[in-house]
């Protein structure tokens, strides 16, 4: 199969899934949306993977190998990794344990086909808080970084609950966004959208960022995609205020917010 007709497929799966995810949940999702980064080899596994949190309403990042998911890890904005334990460049329990002696307190579940107590002892001991072996359920993994989020963000007592720019606010627990004392109704992946742009406000966001934290994607697919959510939002942000808040900068991408 030509690697074109592998990313249109993908690209299909993609949007079937996020329009499965709006017909079962609506714009209104109960659970807290996570931000996941996936570090896995098998590129089918890492696939099915971000196609189903994408279709439970999260989002999720993928690298293919042990030093761009340090990497990535370390300077990305995420609220749990999944690490396979057999890498390559970098394997996955060295991974945690850099992170781990690194200071960092992201949760982190590894997934591995070694199975013996063993196995599963030295997987914690590296510093992850979950093991889980392969093959699972996506049900049980979907289940055991919900409650790993949960209870982070629980025990975080300075877990950040809003995000501001200027008039606008975002309740992270509610998921509810208003302008001054105007509530904003928004689609799911508008939510994430302005999630996003939110934590960078006031800096340049490229479409490629886009792209890969918001819809999952590490290619462009060539639509308009971004181009439609980026206009509906805006029409629901800034139409019936005086002052703009998201600004198209011309050859680079978008900016909420006055340039920081």
């Amino acid at each position: 199969m030509s690697h074109k007709r592998q990313q249109l497929i993908s690209f299909s799966r993609n949007i079937y899934y996020e329009a499965q995810h709006r017909a079962t949940f609506g714009a209104g999702f109960g659970a807290a949306v996570m931000n996941v980064l996936l570090i896995e080899d098998d590129k089918d596994v890492g696939a099915f993977i971000c196609s189903e949190l994408l279709a439970a309403g999260h989002s999720c990042v993928h690298k293919h190998n042990g030093e761009d998911g340090l990497r990535e890890a370390l300077c990305g904005n995420h609220d749990v990794l999944v690490v396979d334990r057999m890498l390559p460049l970098m394997d996955g329990l060295t991974l945690v344990t850099t992170l781990r002696n690194g200071g960092y307190t992201v949760p982190i579940l590894v997934l591995s086909a070694l199975a013996e107590v063993d196995d599963r002892v030295r997987g914690l001991h590296s510093g992850a808080d979950d093991y889980l072996t392969k093959p699972f359920s996506m049900e049980e993994l979907l289940a055991r970084l919900e409650v790993l989020h949960r209870r982070s963000s629980a025990s975080s007592g300075g877990a950040v609950t809003s995000l501001t720019v200027e008039d606008l606010r975002m309740d992270l627990l509610t998921q509810e966004v208003y302008r001054g004392t105007v509530q904003i109704n928004l689609q799911p992946r508008e939510y994430k959208l302005l999630e996003y742009l939110m934590r960078h406000a006031g800096q340049v966001v490229t479409r490629a960022m886009l792209l890969e934290h918001v819809w999952g994607y590490h290619f462009d697919p060539q639509t308009n995609v971004i181009d439609v959510h980026v206009s509906r939002l805006r029409q629901k942000l800034d139409k019936e205020f005086s002052t703009a808040l998201l600004d198209t900068v011309r050859g680079a991408g978008y900016r909420l917010g006055a340039a920081s």
